[in-house]
């Protein structure tokens, strides 16, 4: 069972639904995926309660969709809360109002009207089979909800690619689990045992992909209000976990997924059999990856484990080079 590189992406748009929870890693994974219109075709970002609660990061997506100048990607409000457990966020990492290191303010264009949770039962049962692409950055609340009130739009996912999960790395939030997963378990097995296509970018890549002096001089040299922005929440956003972790730099979870929809050669990883802890305990929350197959299940995600952090730092700085 070896370890590979991914292939590359087929010419055509990928059409994609963004669920988010912006935090500041989601907002460069939207300006990022917002400055790629010829390759992925955002169709909606849906927003989740996660980082902060669902009125702030509902607010940050649209902002980041007014820096991007994309106001015409509609915004859906989702789920305020976790399926099962009490709501927990990260303000602690990413600031009481969720992106620390740029200043707010209301949006110029609010939300689209409806839920979440509707748009993605309609837009799914709608769908073409395996045609529509989700990128998860963060709980998994408003897949779940939509799966268990119609299963069947299942049919319409190309894929699922999540942000979340720990394995050789070891949690973020406990010794075991990522914030994503922990934030709510339960979501995320009710994803996992839909059989939708699963794509992981969890700690174990994440952490791999880490800022430098460097690559901060990389971005801040763009020039653009983007890039200016980008630095500065990165620059606040970083020092958590480089005093955490005791590394020489952060990583920028959330645009990994992005970067993997638009060049998965940069990544690599195998299929592997994965399963959620949602028990009351010190484990709650962790993704169990049987990476070696010694169970002899079958493999339902693809995991991905390792990247090459100055591509993705290359990709990043030339597609915010297309922003103001």
């Amino acid at each position: 069972m070896s370890t590979s590189t991914l292939s590359a992406p087929q010419s055509a748009p990928c059409d994609l639904i963004i669920d988010t929870d912006p935090g500041a890693d989601d907002l460069v994974a939207l300006l990022l995926a917002m400055a790629c219109p010829a390759e992925l075709n955002i169709r909606a970002i849906t927003t989740v309660a996660g980082n902060v609660s669902l009125g702030k990061t509902s607010r940050n997506a649209c902002l980041a969709r007014e820096w991007a100048g994309r106001e015409d990607i509609p915004v859906y409000a989702g789920a305020g809360r976790p399926l099962v457990r009490k709501p927990v966020h990260a303000a602690e990492v990413h600031g009481e109002e969720g992106l620390e290191g740029v200043a707010v303010h209301v949006p110029r264009q609010g939300l689209a009207s409806g839920s979440a949770v509707q748009y993605l039962v309609d837009t799914l049962a709608d769908a073409e089979p395996h045609s529509i692409t989700l990128a998860m950055l963060g709980p998994q609340t408003n897949l779940a909800l939509a799966l268990v009130q119609q299963p069947g739009i299942a049919r319409g996912i190309k894929e699922v690619v999540v942000m979340g999960g720990a394995h050789f790395n070891g949690g973020n939030i406990t010794p075991v689990a990522e914030f994503n997963l922990y934030a709510d378990p339960h979501a995320a097995e009710v994803v996992l045992a839909s059989g939708v296509r699963l794509a992981y970018v969890p700690l174990d890549l994440t952490h791999k992909i880490i800022t430098s002096d460097e690559r901060f001089r990389q971005l801040a040299a763009i020039g653009n209000q983007a890039s200016k922005r980008v630095v500065g929440i990165l620059d606040a956003y970083v020092k958590h976990d480089m005093d955490l972790y005791g590394m020489p730099g952060g990583p920028v979870h959330d645009a990994c997924v992005i970067a993997y929809l638009l060049a998965p050669g940069l990544f690599s990883g195998r299929r592997a059999h994965m399963t959620v802890d949602s028990r009351e305990g010190p484990t709650f929350g962790q993704t169990i990856v049987d990476w070696y197959g010694v169970l002899k299940r079958p493999a339902n995600v693809l995991w991905l484990n390792d990247g090459d952090a100055q591509g993705f730092f290359d990709l990043l700085s030339a597609r915010l080079a297309r922003l103001q």
